[in-house]
């Protein structure tokens, strides 16, 4: 997938007059997109329609429109978009108590490097997390993480073939996996290899 460019994205105000349609087109691709891995961490597969909604509303929230501003957030959400031999996700570990969520993150850090994918036949792909900066100190882990999972040539054919894919967690905290992903999951998901 190519990245964003300045000249592809919409004025703020086309943006705000096509946003409604936009954000409900996001949602519906999103739901494909969408895996949860137990009962606390959802990861959400990137794509360049995923980024692009993001960067327009970073955009619109900020009320960017300088040529520097812009050009900082498609510097900061391009590399979030798969480039031919991985799926890149975010990652949100979620509690919704706010004592539970602080006790908890202290006790899964690392999760980030534990998360990993499996297609059947091969070795497990663990993720490669937070590539832009640091989620996590000595006390916690963030709740949210962006990951990247490189596969070999072998691994995306049968990835598009169709064959099971495993998404899974082995934390000592947070143990959870998903021995085959639903089929259009994974067929939204082989369209990002190039």
């Amino acid at each position: 997938m190519a990245p964003i460019s300045r000249t592809s994205l919409l004025t703020l105000e086309e943006y705000a007059k096509q946003r409604k349609a936009f954000r409900a087109k996001v949602i519906a691709h999103k739901k494909n997109r969408t895996v949860h891995v137990g009962e606390h961490v959802t990861l959400v597969f990137e794509d360049e329609l995923t980024i692009r909604y993001q960067i327009q509303e970073m955009l619109r929230i900020e009320r960017t429109f300088e040529e520097e501003g812009i050009q900082d957030e498609l510097d900061a959400y391009n590399p979030l978009i798969p480039d031919g031999s991985n799926l890149k996700a975010t990652m949100m570990i979620e509690y919704e108590d706010p004592v539970v969520r602080a006790r908890e993150l202290a006790r899964l850090k690392g999760i980030e490097d534990r998360t990993y994918m499996q297609v059947a036949g091969h070795e497990r792909v663990y993720a490669i997390a937070d590539e832009d900066l640091e989620r996590e100190n000595e006390q916690k882990t963030s709740s949210v993480h962006f990951l990247r999972f490189e596969f070999t040539p072998e691994m995306i054919d049968a990835f598009k073939r169709g064959e099971p894919v495993a998404i899974g967690i082995d934390h000592p905290n947070y143990r959870a996996r998903i021995d085959e992903i639903a089929p259009q999951v994974q067929a939204a998901l082989a369209r990002d290899f190039a």
